[in-house]
């Protein structure tokens, strides 16, 4: 893939991103500013307030590439900014799936109690961020076993190099 789409998709994958964590972001300061907040124990109050700290600490992140893209490299794609992109979105997912398990604390331990909230908030996390970090290098780890392989075999590449060759040119390279 040619590096203009792969920034495109960065950029675009990024926009997504966002959208999620506002809707996230607006429901975390929609329920300060309920009637049921003042009900919930201090401890579930401070920990919605972390959970706003670190949803506005992604969105920030995953706003990031797109105003680098357009204020430091001048719209402009490169090897670099494609890095910074990827390593920033990859960031941001990280507060993003900590605040989602808090909410789901808060939100869990208010009707079932502690025990099941602090449950359902750790899995939470644990499978965002597992789907989000994990799953992706599970999967491109055989992948790149698969390609190294296949690059060190002297015999493959030689293979592929006459596989590719017209027939007419074979023959005259041979003589």
């Amino acid at each position: 893939m040619e590096l203009s789409k792969k920034v495109k998709t960065a950029l675009d994958e990024t926009r997504m991103l966002i959208l999620g964590a506002q809707v996230l972001l607006g429901f975390e300061l929609r329920s300060a500013f309920s009637e049921g907040f003042d009900k919930l124990p201090g401890h579930a109050k401070h920990i919605e307030a972390l959970a706003l700290i670190l949803m506005t600490i992604s969105v920030a992140l995953m706003i990031a590439p797109g105003l680098y893209h357009r204020i430091v490299e001048g719209g402009q794609d490169s090897g670099p900014f494609y890095r910074v992109a990827t390593t920033i979105s990859d960031l941001a997912l990280l507060p993003f799936g900590l605040a989602l398990g808090l909410d789901i604390f808060v939100s869990i331990e208010h009707v079932f109690g502690t025990a099941s909230g602090i449950a359902s908030g750790v899995a939470a996390s644990i499978v965002a961020l597992g789907m989000w970090y994990g799953m992706p290098r599970a999967i491109a780890q055989p992948l790149r076993r698969a390609t190294r392989g296949l690059s060190r075999s002297r015999s493959t590449s030689r293979i592929l190099s006459r596989w590719r060759k017209p027939p007419l040119r074979q023959a005259m390279s041979r003589c």
